[in-house]
């Protein structure tokens, strides 16, 4: 599965915890809209799993 991330938008994140600073290791994107439709859970999973640069990068943007 070929995920386009510049297609991902809505992300919101679950089990962001501030005393994890600055790696926040357990954070992960736990809903997002993917091409105009809500992903599904093999989608979200691929996406924390093979895409940590796009997700710590709209970890940041959702935190400031």
């Amino acid at each position: 599965m070929k995920i386009i991330t510049k297609q991902v938008t809505d992300i919101e994140f679950e089990d962001v915890d501030p005393y994890d600073h600055p790696d926040y290791c357990d954070a992960f994107i736990s809903e997002a809209t993917y091409k105009g439709r809500e992903m599904t859970e093999k989608e979200l999973e691929e996406l924390n799993e093979s895409h940590g640069e796009f997700v710590y990068e709209k970890l940041m943007e959702y935190l400031y």
